[in-house]
């Protein structure tokens, strides 16, 4: 089996530590069983999403990865779980536990599995604190965060601090979709994962451009999820704009492509032709794998998908391997 990195995968612990907090109402995770090799993820009482296994076993992990042909998967939680909204304190018990689980299966696993934590982003100083313990203490290769905090676009200057931090260490950030705008607009028996995610995931990503975020911080390290969802149509629209309004080029010294093409994007977009799509807009060193293991919205076959789209050895090398090692600063 050839070397192949799949950098979007995530992790549920098989179980939370009792909330022992002060709040009241709040949205603690807890796991019941739900048959065999299931089990319910409850928040506040309800059933959030029944999940397998492979959330949480090494084992069954690994299985899944061979019969994908991935030998390395980067593990992020559940997005869900970065719990921005919970009171700090909460917060970083709780993704300090999910954290620890991952250190836990990496460790079980350590050749075919990197960690990437969460942290408490609704408080830039304890997600600085958090990213430091991830680095210095766990050896994670970098962090997963959402799309916005609580209706805070990530390419706001409140969060500078923070990509600041992660420029300094040389951590990677993976941005995932989480608790999409429009879900009132939703119609018919789809969910938010298949109608929304890709708009909410372009925004987050022209937010890091538009505000200034990525020029600021040229060493830093971003990918997005989903393929960057609608950024790939919306650039040429960014660069229009750039060329003909004024105020739009005092903001930013160079296009808005250029600072698109040094984020990476991984190629979850079940698509051979979209692939082949992503690699022409960005170029070909900035698409990586990614399957959204071990979710039902997720690619059973990213690797096929990828060789379907027939970019050649060379190119399918770079997004199955090499363009994630430089993601991942490995």
């Amino acid at each position: 089996m050839s070397d192949c990195i799949d950098i979007h995968t995530h992790v549920v612990p098989e179980r939370f530590p009792a909330y022992a907090g002060k709040g009241t109402n709040v949205p603690w995770p807890s796991m019941a069983d739900a048959g065999p090799c299931h089990k319910h993820i409850m928040i506040s009482g309800k059933v959030y999403r029944t999940v397998a296994d492979g959330c949480w076993s090494a084992p069954r992990r690994v299985e899944g990865m061979d019969a994908m042909r991935v030998t390395r998967q980067a593990l992020s939680p559940m997005p869900e779980l970065m719990s921005y909204w919970l009171p700090l304190a909460d917060a970083k018990v709780l993704i300090r536990h999910v954290n620890d689980e991952i250190a836990a299966m990496v460790a079980r696993s350590p050749g075919r599995f990197i960690g990437l934590g969460g942290v408490p982003l609704q408080d830039v100083d304890a997600a600085i604190a958090e990213l430091e313990y991830l680095v210095h203490n766990l050896a994670f290769r970098g962090v997963e965060i959402a799309s916005h905090v609580n209706g805070t676009p990530i390419g706001d200057a409140r969060f500078e601090p923070f990509f600041a931090a992660a420029e300094r260490l040389g951590a990677a950030v993976f941005v995932h979709a989480l608790r999409a705008l429009g879900a009132e607009r939703i119609v018919g028996p789809f969910s938010e994962q298949a109608v929304l995610f890709p708009g909410e995931i372009a925004l987050a990503a022209a937010s890091m451009i538009t505000g200034g975020m990525a020029a600021r911080h040229p060493g830093l390290r971003i990918a997005f999820s989903h393929g960057g969802g609608g950024l790939a149509m919306l650039l040429p629209r960014l660069v229009h704009a750039w060329n003909v309004l004024p105020r739009a080029k005092e903001a930013l010294a160079e296009s808005p492509a250029t600072y698109a093409r040094r984020f990476f994007y991984d190629a979850l977009v079940f698509d051979p032709a979209a692939i082949r799509f992503l690699v022409e807009r960005y170029g070909s060193s900035q698409i990586v794998l990614g399957s959204d293991y071990p979710f039902n919205m997720g690619d059973p076959d990213p690797v096929g998908t990828l060789e379907r789209a027939g970019l050649g050895a060379g190119v399918t090398s770079a997004i199955t391997l090499t363009n994630a090692l430089r993601f991942l600063g490995l």
